[in-house]
C-alpha cells in the first residue's frame, strides 16, 4: 500500500468510526478463513462491519474521532467491529467469543466512552434497535385493535340479540 492509499484508507476509516455509535475491539488470533468470513458475515446481517486493520493505521484514523480513548487496545493482532448501532457489535462479538476460543473481545468505546468487557456484555444482553421499533409499533397499535373492538362489540351483541329472539 503507498502513501496515498493508506492516507485515503485511514480518511475512509475515520469516517465509517466517527459515524458509528458502538465500537468493539478484539483479538483475533488463529481464527481460520472459514471463521473470520462467518463472523463478517453474521456482522454484516446485523447492520455492523468487522475489519482487520494494521493498528498504526487505526490508531490514526482514531485519532480524529470520538473514540481517540481507544487507542492504546491496538496492540498485537486485533480486529475492529462497530455499527451505528450501538448494540448489534457487542451482540455479534459476545455471541461469536462464546464460540470461539481464539476471538478475544479486549475493549471497545460507546458513544465515545471508553467501555470495559462488562460494559459490553451488558450492551450484548440489550435488544437491538430494530427490536425496539417492534416493540414500539406493538405498543402503539394495541390501544387502536382495542378500540376497533369496543366499537364492533355493541353492534355483535345486537346481532346476537336479534338472533337469538328470531329463533324463539
Amino acid at each position: 500500500m503507498n502513501r496515498s492509499e493508506k492516507k485515503e484508507f485511514v480518511q475512509k476509516l475515520k469516517d465509517e468510526i466517527d459515524s458509528s455509535s458502538s465500537v468493539i475491539v478484539a483479538h483475533y488470533s488463529g481464527l481460520t478463513v472459514d471463521e473470520s468470513e462467518q463472523l463478517r458475515a453474521e456482522m454484516r446481517s446485523n447492520g455492523a462491519k468487522f475489519k482487520v486493520t494494521k493498528n498504526r493505521l487505526t490508531k490514526l484514523a482514531l485519532e480524529q474521532t470520538q473514540f481517540k480513548d481507544i487507542a492504546d487496545l491496538f496492540t498485537g493482532p486485533t480486529a475492529i467491529a462497530f455499527s451505528d448501532d450501538p448494540v448489534a457489535p457487542a451482540k455479534v462479538a459476545v455471541s461469536f467469543e462464546k464460540k470461539l476460543e481464539k476471538f478475544k473481545i479486549i475493549g471497545g468505546g460507546y458513544d465515545g466512552e471508553k467501555i470495559d468487557l462488562e460494559k459490553i456484555f451488558f450492551l450484548a444482553t440489550l435488544p437491538s434497535i430494530d427490536e425496539l421499533r417492534g416493540k414500539i409499533i406493538g405498543l402503539i397499535s394495541a390501544p387502536a385493535q382495542k378500540i376497533a373492538l369496543i366499537v364492533k362489540e355493541p353492534a355483535s351483541q345486537m346481532a346476537r340479540l336479534v338472533s337469538a329472539k328470531s329463533e324463539n
